[in-house]
């Protein structure tokens, strides 16, 4: 395993040497998207000779990662075997890291969803004491798998926040060590590690596994807590110069006093937000209004309460998402008339209250965007839910890890 994946790292390894892992790689993600195939088939497909073919074949065969199915139906002359991936070879891991719990599951070579845990209580903090328990749980979840640990070829991991996924950085959770986040966690789990944008994640879940079908030009608003969104341009995240690209959440929408989780005001977030929900909600109690929550002590009250309540017809919390829901559509319709998107997707938990968010947006995106936009945009919900980020965590470890060029 580690031969097939991760030995092209070695500073002491020979041209060849380094060329053998990529093909391998080529091979393994050919099985992996395409399903088995003949020699005849590998070599057309890696334009390399017969035998060559035949001992990387063997190689990985040795490795555990490939096995022979026989000789496949033909129409004449000899048949030849059809090799393919073994399915339980090799499994990748991604954990969705969210204000007050994780989603975290695993996936085989072939994209197949193996196990998943969602809605597992944890607490955010930027506290060492909250590295530590997300690592515990981590490994409490590998360990209740049935998949040895040293198959599980890599793990990816999201956070909410200024994430450099290329180096491994995180700005806005668990930064007080000089070494990357990924490193620290390679460290604690001892497997090979990925940070990436919770909403970039959760963006490449919904592409891959999603409501997205033909659309090649999509943007994933994640609607929680915070605003984030993940941009598809051509099929590909688009992560701009630094990996910072898609920061819907601090679009300078407002003339407000309200200090933004970024520092600055007048933030998009500060208005249109699960934080801003809270703030407006407990307001409007304090003031005499009415709701289910009346007998929740304020400070208690969390968005995934008022959700719930908007769900249950709480008047209160359905007159408050449609301010919110007013308020995000004109930044969507800002969006819209920069972008010109085939498709933007409303996902996150702000998103499972349906009409009563998506309405009052669709209103606004009519009223504040370009007719001419617009209408070849269309608006749907996220169709993966909670495990958006889990699916689109697990699919980029294993895009990273299968990455190739010869």
């Amino acid at each position: 395993m580690k031969t097939a994946f991760f030995d092209e790292h070695d500073d002491n390894m020979s041209g060849v040497a380094y060329k053998n892992i990529h093909i391998r790689k080529t091979i393994i993600a050919y099985f992996a998207d395409t399903g088995n195939a003949t020699i005849a088939e590998l070599c057309k497909e890696t334009n390399l000779s017969v035998p060559k073919v035949t001992t990387l074949i063997a190689e990985l065969i040795a490795d555990g990662l490939v096995k022979d199915f026989g000789k496949v139906g033909s129409t004449g002359g000899r048949r030849p075997n059809i090799y393919g991936l073994v399915p339980d070879s090799g499994f990748f891991l991604g954990v969705d890291v969210k204000h007050n719990h994780i989603n975290i599951g695993l996936i085989d070579l072939q994209k197949k969803l193996i196990k998943i845990s969602k809605n597992v209580s944890y607490k955010l903090n930027n506290t060492e004491e909250s590295l530590k328990e997300l690592c515990r749980l981590i490994l409490t979840f590998i360990k209740e798998t049935a998949v040895a640990k040293d198959k599980i070829l890599g793990v990816g991991l999201n956070l909410s926040g200024r994430i450099n996924y290329a180096t491994g950085y995180s700005y806005s959770f668990f930064h007080f060590n000089e070494d990357p986040l990924s490193k620290v966690l390679e460290r604690e789990l001892g497997l090979k590690t990925y940070l990436e944008n919770d909403s970039r994640a959760m963006a490449y879940g919904e592409f891959n596994c999603g409501v997205v079908k033909e659309e090649k030009n999509v943007l994933f608003l994640n609607l929680d807590y915070g605003l984030g969104m993940g941009v598809m341009i051509n099929n590909e995240l688009y992560y701009g110069k630094s990996g910072f690209a898609g920061e819907l959440g601090h679009i300078p929408l407002f003339n407000n006093e309200i200090i933004c989780q970024c520092g600055k005001k007048g933030c998009l977030e500060t208005e249109a937000s699960g934080r801003a929900l809270i703030t407006m909600f407990r307001e409007r109690l304090e003031a005499g209004s009415s709701s289910a929550l009346n007998k929740k002590a304020g400070d208690d009250i969390q968005m995934e309460d008022i959700i719930k309540a908007a769900n249950n017809d709480d008047v209160l919390s359905i007159e408050l998402l449609a301010k919110i829901g007013e308020k995000l559509g004109r930044g969507i319709a800002l969006l819209i008339n920069i972008f010109n998107p085939e498709l933007v997707i409303l996902g996150g938990a702000l998103a499972e209250t349906g009409e009563y968010l998506h309405l009052p947006i669709k209103s606004a995106v009519n009223k504040f965007s370009l007719s001419l936009v617009n209408s070849d945009t269309q608006l749907k919900v996220s169709k993966l839910g909670e495990e958006a980020g889990v699916m689109g965590a697990c699919l980029l470890v294993r895009k990273r890890l299968l990455e190739y060029s010869l």
